[in-house]
């Protein structure tokens, strides 16, 4: 199999067996040769030494299925539930559940060194359960019939003893009670019981701060399971764990840790050149009983040996890891715990993509904002826990930028290096944190008008930060995404904006550049916003009709449907009405222009909207499609008004 015979997975010797699933292990790290071992049957050779006699077989035949299911993706997933992984995979799961009662030490790996197979293997074995689960709905099924929960949750007992255990199982729990109502049921007083022991053990390191976030993210997830009397204090312990963790600073944990490592491998040197000194005495006594011992035979295995993702050795860094995991996880639940359910596809398939939901949409739509009425709400058990917690405090301290101390360590050393994506995801999901909480919190739970100025120049410096636009089309997403809530969320209430209509012009000729749709429509959108402020407003004509013009070509000339309709929209909300408004239209030809373009519109809609956009999507575009003609109509009687 590329560079490993397949014959020898089924070789009577065990050792060769295992050497050969850890060398196809270590391959199916890089991407561009899964293909090819896919094609050749990859998953039906390695799922029968799931069950191998041989525990070390067993171990390396799981860590190169995960490694196969981590790195290929979706497909690759499916793919593999296609060949029937899971039937070994829960035999597997369920055996060595049983196996950790017994509480066996298995054969020494090499001398000196004890490794608990049974603990080793169930860890490779839930990473390919979770990856699996986390991309195929067939795999999660499985998992509900199977009753595979409760093996799951008895690993999870062992977390006092080994947390990176306990961290797999954590991470696996995450994804197969995320939106899987069928397990709910499964989830009874035992098993709440393990979970919060887990949750509120006192341990500090960075590892069991990771540990809690997941089990609070899992209770998040199964939180119609927890009797509403208990709702607010469950919630309000899931907050203070999130908020344990965001306070802790990223940056300064990098130089700490950074330093502690360069301190014990100076300790790890001096040690060795000690040891050296008496190596000669040493290996004259080894010598004469040199039978006695399998000491090439363990160097072999440990050279060999196909280590996880970060080396044995790099406790700091896996430290370091850990934090940097753990604040991303519970900035991404928080962000789920500001978003309620979302209507469904056939709800929105009943009234899309048709003039006859024009009634629908009269009802949906919000004639002072222009925006469809959003189901986005808090309750009132996580607003108080969000107070309580200072969470939105630690989530703006998030969205700065990393501390260029730190990003400098992870440029000069090649290990740490990976850190820096971990700091700018971190910083991302801050930005798109920030945004869910502006659109469900009151102005006073933010801090009132001056705070929302002072958080408006905080993101204005993000943004202008350097001479040109930020080039990372992640960080801009978000960063553009919190600027357009905090802006209509300071329109909606009437606090005066900071950023000049010069600035915004700036930012979105620049913006609407990006190759990144999301970005698009969160430029047109900010100018929306701001030149339905500016409309109300005296002697602003001339902006208006710069706003408009700008906003006119997007919507004409813009590749995508979405972001030219948003475009469309913005166009609604600034001319929608004052003096100033109605005197640049005319200047800027509005009406014949837009007169001219809705038939454009309308045939883009019928030629691109099936096929191309979610049904979320089309229901926008409708509502647009829908507002055009009624904006259209309503220029046309201001023309017939007499002045």
């Amino acid at each position: 199999m590329l560079q490993v015979n397949p014959a020898s997975l089924q070789h009577p010797s065990a050792e060769v067996r295992e050497f050969a699933c850890a060398s196809i292990s270590k391959l199916l790290q890089q991407k561009h040769v899964i293909p090819a071992f896919v094609q050749r049957d990859v998953v039906r050779c390695l799922g029968p030494l799931l069950m191998d006699h041989s525990l070390a077989v067993r171990e390396t035949a799981a860590g190169a299925l995960r490694n196969l299911s981590a790195c290929g993706g979706f497909d690759v997933c499916d793919d593999m539930v296609t060949n029937d992984i899971m039937t070994p995979l829960v035999a597997l799961l369920k055996e060595c559940s049983t196996g950790l009662d017994a509480n066996e030490l298995s054969p020494k790996k090499c001398r000196g060194m004890n490794k608990n197979y049974i603990e080793d293997i169930a860890n490779e074995a839930i990473n390919l359960l979770w990856n699996i689960c986390e991309c195929n709905n067939t795999a999660l099924y499985i998992f509900n019939k199977e009753g595979c929960l409760e093996a799951v949750l008895h690993y999870m007992k062992k977390f006092a003893t080994n947390v990176d255990l306990a961290i797999s199982v954590a991470n696996c729990l995450q994804a197969v009670t995320e939106d899987n109502p069928d397990l709910l049921p499964s989830f009874n007083a035992s098993a709440q019981q393990i979970l919060e022991t887990v949750m509120l053990c006192p341990e500090s390191t960075m590892k069991h701060i990771l540990l809690r976030t997941l089990i609070a993210g899992t209770i998040w997830n199964i939180k119609d399971t927890i009797p509403p009397g208990s709702l607010g204090s469950t919630v309000n312990a899931i907050l203070k764990i999130f908020s344990e963790s965001l306070a802790m600073d990223a940056g300064e944990t990098i130089i700490r840790m950074n330093e502690a490592e360069k301190n014990r491998l100076k300790f790890v040197v001096e040690a060795e050149t000690e040891e050296n000194m008496g190596d000669t005495a040493e290996n004259c006594v080894l010598g004469e009983d040199d039978n006695m011992e399998e000491i090439p035979k363990g160097k072999l295995r440990r050279e060999n040996d196909i280590s996880d993702l970060l080396p044995s050795d790099k406790w700091e860094l896996k430290e370091v890891t850990a934090l940097l995991t753990a604040q991303q996880t519970a900035l991404e639940i928080i962000v789920n715990m500001c978003c309620s359910e979302d209507p469904s596809d056939d709800e929105w398939e009943e009234h899309s993509s048709s003039d006859e939901s024009d009634l629908f949409m009269e009802n949906s739509y919000n004639e002072a904002s222009g925006l469809l009425l959003s189901p986005l709400c808090l309750s009132d058990e996580v607003n108080s826990a969000f107070l309580n917690n200072l969470i939105p405090k630690k989530i703006l301290e998030k969205t700065a930028f990393p501390n260029s101390v730190a990003l400098d360590i992870c440029m000069r050393n090649s290990s740490w290096k990976p850190l820096i994506k971990k700091l700018n995801a971190v910083q991302c999901r801050a930005l798109t944190c920030l945004q869910s909480i502006l659109l469900v919190s009151d102005v006073d739970c933010l801090g009132g008008a001056s705070a929302l100025q002072s958080l408006a120049q905080h993101l204005s410096q993000l943004i202008f930060s350097k001479t040109e636009l930020p080039t990372d089309t992640e960080f801009l997403e978000a960063v553009t995404s919190a600027l357009r809530a905090l802006l209509q969320t300071m329109a909606s209430k009437n606090i005066s904006q900071c950023m000049t209509p010069e600035q915004l012009l700036a930012l979105c000729e620049a913006g609407i550049q990006s190759s990144n749709a999301s970005v698009r429509m969160n430029m047109v959108s900010i100018l929306g916003i701001s030149g339905s402020v500016l409309a109300k407003g005296q002697d602003t004509a001339e902006t208006l009709k710069m706003i408009g013009k700008f906003l006119l070509e997007v919507a004409m000339k813009e590749s995508s449907l979405v972001v030219a309709g948003e475009a469309l929209d913005a166009l609604f909300d600034v001319f929608a009405d004052g003096k100033e408004a109605e005197k640049a239209a005319l200047q800027i030809k509005l009406l014949p222009t837009l007169k001219e373009f809705q038939p454009v519109f309308r045939m883009r809609m019928r030629k691109e909207g099936k096929g191309q956009y979610s049904t979320d999507q089309l229901c926008v575009l409708d509502n647009v499609k829908m507002n055009l003609r009624r904006f259209i109509a309503y220029q046309e009687t201001l023309g017939k008004t007499p002045t």
